[in-house]
């Protein structure tokens, strides 16, 4: 059952050390089953109970699952593994549209704003003990939060939407909490709340965002917090429409101790506006980062919520990284005041090629969505057979598997890079890989 590899220990800790030595390295493999809790017992000279109590901790450190009858097994994304296990190396003369990487053409330039910030900062330097959010940035960030009609909260900073998703998820909830994640959803977010040790449940995802119904059945099935998008949503482009957040809200004032975390992704390049979840449960947050409008390497993401939430994330950051560096908070204000970005020319420059890739789809019976950001979701019968054909016409792209739990097979186009003749090249290439897929499915998978 586990070829080679022996598990190891006396004591349940030493148990579960060894088979997450083994799922980090590689002996044993996503899915791969593990010995019935008696067996390994009499193989190891161990009570039955020790087996059990570090199962439990396996479970609850999202490495292994178990169904029923069927046993334990290695989860198919386990969080000891890599984050990028299914990621492929770009071989040379392929074109990599899998990266989910901005236009770098559309990113403002730094240099301007980095050189001012940092001659304030010589004039003023920061010191310990001062306030983690500069007074001039928390201005700003809240004015333009005010505007979105997101309800009002403190302010606090963390180095990307990742590390306040989990700061916030880390505040709130305990080990083994059953957390409602879209699907498909960002892949980060999935492996994040499995490395906390929480269970993911999946919420089915359309142009307009979560399903009702599918947060309705995840809350009373359990789950104590829903992660959500609210513009273009990571892989398939879903923006919460006006409707759409109407009937969440009226399933979220039904579940009050639900904390509700909402990543606005698309801040900074998307058109559209903005309809909050926020400020439905007693316990919120809402997330927005630099990354996609200013460029990655700039870590930084604008925290509110709930005063609770917003204090235990606060006091957290502080005894560790202190603070978000101001000399970055004073460039990113530069770059707000000097209107480095232009939202609705970035947003129209993505959505040009997000609909010639659509059309061209289309055109072949290939039926794709992307209704906002830079990525085209791709519904397919065979992600591994796609992702090889379309790697061997020449074309890089990232497998859906990166990103789905439950919802059916796809895959990621990410349109930053393409212009010309580039859409009619890829949607050919996926046409022959896929063959020709009714209009129809598209709205069946939606």
């Amino acid at each position: 059952m586990l070829g080679d590899y022996p598990i190891e220990g006396r004591g349940a800790a030493e148990i579960a050390s060894s088979v997450e030595r083994a799922v980090s390295g590689g002996a044993l493999e996503p899915g791969q089953s593990l010995p019935p809790m008696r067996e390994l017992a009499v193989q190891l000279g161990v009570n039955p109970n020790t087996v059990a109590a570090a199962y439990r901790t396996l479970r609850e450190r999202g490495v292994i699952e178990t169904a029923g009858r069927r046993g334990s097994r290695v989860r198919s994304k386990p969080a000891t593994t890599a984050r990028d296990y299914v990621r492929l190396d770009v071989p040379p003369g392929v074109r990599d549209v899998a990266s989910g990487n901005p236009d770098t053409a559309l990113l403002p330039p730094l240099a301007g704003a980095f050189a001012a910030a940092a001659a304030q900062s010589d004039r003023a330097p920061a010191l310990y003990g001062e306030a983690p959010v500069l007074p001039e940035f928390q201005l700003r960030a809240r004015a333009a939060l005010d505007a979105d009609g997101v309800p009002d909260g403190p302010v606090a900073l963390a180095s990307g939407a990742l590390d306040a998703i989990e700061r916030v998820l880390a505040a709130r909830l305990k080990m083994g909490d059953a957390v409602a994640v879209e699907d498909p959803g960002w892949g980060s977010v999935l492996d994040l709340v499995s490395g906390l040790g929480l269970r993911q449940v999946p919420v089915r995802v359309d142009d307009d965002g979560p399903l009702p119904d599918d947060v309705e059945r995840a809350l009373r099935s359990g789950a104590r917090a829903l992660v959500v998008t609210s513009r273009a949503q990571n892989p398939t482009g879903a923006v919460i429409g006006a409707a759409r957040a109407r009937a969440v809200r009226e399933v979220l004032a039904a579940h009050q101790d639900t904390l509700v975390v909402e990543d606005d992704h698309g801040h900074g390049i998307v058109d559209l506006p903005l309809h909050t979840l926020s400020g439905a449960t007693r316990a919120w947050a809402f997330v927005r980062s630099t990354a996609k409008a200013y460029g990655p390497d700039l870590r930084l993401a604008v925290l509110t919520g709930d005063a609770e939430t917003v204090d235990r994330v606060q006091g957290r950051i502080s005894l560790g990284p202190g603070w978000v560096s101001k000399v970055l908070q004073r460039a990113v204000v530069r770059l707000w005041e000097d209107g480095a970005v232009d939202a609705r020319e970035v947003a129209a420059a993505y959505g040009r090629r997000r609909d010639a890739l659509i059309d061209a789809l289309a055109a072949r019976g290939v039926a794709a969505r992307g209704r906002s950001g830079m990525n085209v979701w791709v519904p397919v019968p065979d992600e591994t057979g796609v992702v090889a054909s379309l790697l061997h016409a020449g074309w890089m792209v990232s497998p859906g598997a990166r990103y789905r739990l439950d919802s059916p097979p796809g895959v990621r186009i990410t349109v930053s890079t393409l212009s010309g003749d580039d859409f009619e090249a890829v949607a050919e290439a996926v046409a022959a890989a896929v063959g020709p897929v009714p209009a129809r499915r598209y709205g069946r998978y939606g």
